[in-house]
Parts: structure tokens; sequence; C-alpha cells
């Protein structure tokens, strides 16, 4: 559900939720919040919302037993699997209600805390599918992703790895996933789609070192442009542009921007008329990410 309330409020119902849940997503801010919660008891989640604010647009489905559950242990009674599934592992909780939305099975990797392939091969079998497509979405982890999906295969599932360098990559193959095509053509058009966005963030350097862009300064905000360090800057709205202008250069139709925790608001609006202003038929959306890393994220498309 959507939830009017106020911060306090809201952290709150995060905490009274979080006795209650097994996947657990609340996003927003400015008294506007999302509620995404895998529960048993759905009518306690709806009455913590009441007790917090006025929550609306309220929306309840029924799983079937045991397959609400994201985290721990296997579903105690499964039902028929469904035919095919998407599992993705997202960097930060706001993207995680994207996904979710999208009906993607997510798997929370938190900074500097990856998954294993344990909780890769968990995910798969939470999602209880015949055929799985597995989004990593970080360089680092293709190869415990490949891990988790020959372990899955060995148990009859059919998984196909796409291998996805971002968040931002996963969220344009997720936007192209039809699961009423044949499984080969769904994995084309998913990976066709991740390969042709271009992936970005705007981090800050923790210490000095060398990188492709010269040398950084503790405290210097970074542009990696598909891994690499592009541009080193004072300012994270500057570099922030200074990265577009360079992912633009090349073309482009869509321009993905997913905010972190610790990314001022104002940075998000000055992006997109930075966008509009200098580039003709280029649409703009922002995402908000919560603790991801990354201060920014960017997919061209």
């Amino acid at each position: 559900y959507l939830l009017e309330a106020g911060d306090a409020d809201a952290a709150r119902l995060r905490d009274q939720l979080a006795a209650l849940h097994y996947s657990l997503v609340v996003v927003g801010g400015d008294g506007l919040w999302n509620v995404h919660v895998h529960v048993d008891d759905a009518g306690a989640a709806v009455e913590a919302g009441v007790e917090a604010g006025r929550p609306y647009r309220i929306r309840i489905t029924h799983f079937g037993v045991g397959d609400a559950h994201t985290t721990g242990a296997e579903p105690a009674a499964p039902g028929e699997r469904a035919q095919r599934a998407v599992v993705a592992v997202v960097p930060g909780e706001g993207l995680a209600g994207l996904y979710a939305e999208a009906g993607a099975t997510t798997v929370l990797a938190r900074p500097g805390e990856p998954p294993a392939s344990g909780e890769l091969v968990q995910a798969v079998r939470r999602a209880h599918a015949r055929e799985v497509v597995l989004l990593p979405n970080d360089a680092d982890l293709r190869h415990t992703a490949a891990a988790a999906a020959e372990q899955v295969r060995a148990e009859g599932v059919r998984v196909a790895l796409i291998p996805t360098r971002s968040a931002v990559q996963g969220i344009a193959a997720l936007a192209v996933h039809e699961p009423e095509r044949r499984f080969d053509e769904d994995v084309v058009s998913m990976t066709s789609a991740a390969g042709a966005t271009r992936y970005a963030e705007v981090t800050v350097a923790e210490h000095q070192s060398w990188t492709m862009a010269g040398i950084c300064q503790a405290g210097d905000v970074l542009g990696l442009v598909d891994g690499d360090v592009a541009v080193i800057g004072q300012d994270l709205t500057a570099t922030a542009e200074a990265v577009l202008d360079r992912m633009l250069a090349a073309g482009g139709e869509l321009v993905t921007l997913v905010l972190g925790d610790d990314a001022p608001e104002s940075v998000a609006a000055r992006l997109e008329t930075h966008v509009r202003e200098g580039y003709l038929a280029v649409d703009t959306v922002v995402c908000h990410g919560g603790r991801q890393g990354a201060l920014l994220l960017i997919g061209v498309e």
C-alpha cells in the first residue's frame, strides 16, 4: 500500500512490520511511503499502516502456503511451480521494491556484503518456477551467479544467466521480460535490452588512488562509466552532468537515474533539466534506490 505518514511514524511502522515479515520494503519520504511486505497475516500489516497514518491503494496477493517467503527456509508446502520467474540481485531497498513490483524475486546486496551463491540458490528455490532468468546486476557477482545457476540446474530448473553489470541494466532487461514468450526468445530479448544500456555510477572516493582519469583524492566525486573512472570532480551535480554528457554523446533515448539515500533530492531535478535542455527527444526516469552504496546510478538506453 501507499501510506501518508511522517518520517517518525514510517520508522515505527518499519520496526513493527519487521516482526511480521519475510521481506520488507518501506521507501519514500516527504510524507508519502510505499510499503511492500510478505507476511502470513495481511490484516496485521494493514492495521499497522492505519496506526501509522493513512494507507491507500491497498493490494493483497495470496501466494499460497510458504510461497511468499523471500528470506529464510524453503517453502514448507510448495504448490504448483510457476512457468517462469526472474531472480535479481539489487543494491538497495528502493530498487528491491521496484523489482518486486515488476514481479522479480530479489536478493538484497548491502554495501560491502555481496550475496553468496547459496543465497542465490535459495532465491531461485523461493521463486518456485520451472524456468528462471538470473540477473546478478554486478560484474563481480558473475561467477557467484554462475555457480548458483549450475547448482539449481542439477535440481531440474532451467536457468539462464544474463550477465548484467548494473541494476540499471537489470531494469532494462526486466522492462522487456514477457513470460508468455518462449524461454529462449525471452532471454535473447532481455539480454539485448541489457546490452544496449550503458551504465554509470557517481560515488565518493574513500582514499587517494590512481584511476583511468588521473589521481583522485579522498573525498573527490568520481563518475564511473561502464565500470571505469571517467570523471573526477568536486561537486556531485557537475560530475553527474559530465558523466551524462559522455554517455549521451553516443546517443540515447532514455536516461534512468537511481538516487541513493545520501544524494540530495535537488540533484534529480537539475539532471532532468540538463537532459531536457541539452538533448531533444531523450526522456528521463527517476527512481529512489535507498541505501545502495553509490550516490547515483545512471542508465542510458
